[in-house]
């Protein structure tokens, strides 16, 4: 052991700021409870818990104490005191040591860390003489982002300073997807980091009008992904699957529909894939493969029936025409219960949209074909395709950022260009889009969108 020195950052002087920012939080319906409840566990004074079985040895020792609040609350097997600055409680608690008391220190801010002296970290500048320190990893992690947004522009032979339009124009929003353990750094610290930058007295810094300055990311953290009923990590003694050991069993498009369907912003979930579960018995359902089960049989049976009877009876020509009103009813209520679940964060409820109105397509296709081959009509033949091939499209746009690959599939044989998945054009028909009707590509037997992981074939 020895003794070293290294630069913090003065985080317990940015905690009326701190307050301000988590109050703004709770009035934000697309921040989950989660953060604010976390962020303002930190911002409490700083307190000690002792044990009841030491109130006489506490009592003996208050009187060489700071000043502080005794809270004594019944059924409970501890007491709190409650100080005023953080160097009031380190004295405490070097005291209570002293005297071999239990107790255990609560929440709040402290310093944070800047520098260590790790070789293969980022070299520190010298300031005041002090030389040959490194960038701690955290704090280094919470500029990162930045960072690599200049190596990409640069990269791209782009002005590297474009990275404020990014990262500073009150215009632009930042969203960091973090797990629960990591709000302390990316919610406190780095907020009061940011604002720091804002001028040099405190006074002058707000966390919500940033003055042109770094702005405040929105915050979109998950409770712990359990794996097997535990929690696991790269250190413990659980470990995680790693990504292409899941890739072995399923379809990259199958592991995201199930992670956003698990509700990870309200509460803890157990991932349970049944490769590899010890416990799980042959006769058992997967339950990771529920909601992409959905696409690769669902939405692919609608979009191959469709395809193949334009190819049968219009010689793969898609018809093109005014979609019916109660069609067009469903896939806007669709379109903004999406967009709002998707402003909340709530993925849980986006997937549970999509898994309605695809089955709503599905259950519309099926009784209007059936209508339309009972009476051979053409007619009804045409309807059934145009009314379809809409929801097609619409629920196509929506799953584009939860599967990609399969969605790019069904633009590039419908034969629309990008601008389909721009929301400028989420409401238009396909009418609006192909302007008449619309050559498909050549879809053969058995052609899957959305892809099923062969193991699963196996399993079968």
């Amino acid at each position: 052991m020895k003794d070293v020195v290294n630069w913090y950052f003065k985080l317990p002087d940015y905690n009326d700021l701190l307050k301000e920012m988590a109050s703004e939080m709770e009035k934000q319906d697309n921040i989950r409870p989660v953060v604010t409840k976390t962020v303002k566990e930190f911002l409490e004074p700083p307190v000690i818990y002792i044990m009841n079985d030491y109130m006489d040895t506490y009592k003996e020792l208050a009187p060489q104490m700071a000043e502080h609040e005794l809270i004594v609350e019944p059924k409970k097997t501890s007491f709190t005191i409650v100080f005023k600055e953080l160097s009031q409680r380190d004295d405490a608690c070097k005291l209570l040591n002293e005297h071999h008391v239990r107790f255990r220190e609560g929440k709040t801010l402290v310093p944070f860390r800047l520098t260590g002296n790790i070789e293969w970290g980022v070299p520190a500048p010298e300031l005041e003489g002090e030389k040959g320190l490194t960038v701690w990893v955290w704090p280094e992690s919470l500029w990162a982002p930045i960072s690599f947004t200049v190596a990409y522009l640069a990269s791209q032979g782009r002005d590297t300073e474009e990275w404020r339009k990014y990262w500073c124009d009150p215009d632009a929003k930042v969203y960091q997807f973090i797990g629960q353990d990591n709000i302390y750094f990316y919610c406190v610290a780095q907020t009061a980091m940011w604002m720091s930058f804002q001028g040099e007295k405190l006074e002058d810094m707000s966390p919500t009008d940033t003055k042109g300055h770094l702005t405040m990311p929105v915050p979109v953290a998950n409770h712990h992904i359990l794996f097997l009923d535990k929690k696991a990590s790269s250190s413990g003694s659980v470990k995680p699957p790693m990504a292409a050991d899941l890739l072995d069993y399923y379809t990259a498009e199958q592991l995201r529909m199930h992670w956003l369907g698990l509700g990870l912003g309200m509460r803890s979930v157990s991932f349970q894939p049944k490769p590899l579960n010890p416990n799980a018995k042959p006769e058992d359902s997967d339950p990771v493969t529920k909601e992409g089960f959905l696409l690769s049989n669902v939405f692919n049976r609608v979009i191959r029936t469709c395809f193949y009877d334009v190819q049968k009876y219009y010689d793969g020509v898609m018809p093109v025409g005014e979609v019916s009103e109660s069609v067009i009813a469903d896939s806007e209520k669709a379109i903004l219960e999406y967009e709002r679940f998707m402003y909340k964060t709530e993925f849980h409820q986006v997937t549970y949209v999509l898994d309605s109105y695809i089955r709503k397509a599905s259950k519309y296709m099926a009784k209007a074909k059936s209508e339309a081959d009972k009476s051979d009509d053409d007619a009804l033949r045409r309807r059934y395709l145009i009314d379809t091939f809409h929801m097609i499209k619409t629920a196509a746009v929506l799953l584009h950022p939860l599967a990609p690959k399969g969605t790019e599939m069904v633009r590039d044989f419908m034969n629309l260009d990008e601008s389909v998945w721009s929301w400028d054009h989420i409401f238009d028909t396909l009418q609006t889009i192909c302007g008449g009707d619309r050559k498909l590509k050549f879809l053969e037997p058995k052609v899957d969108f959305f892809k099923r992981h062969p193991s699963q074939f196996k399993a079968e």
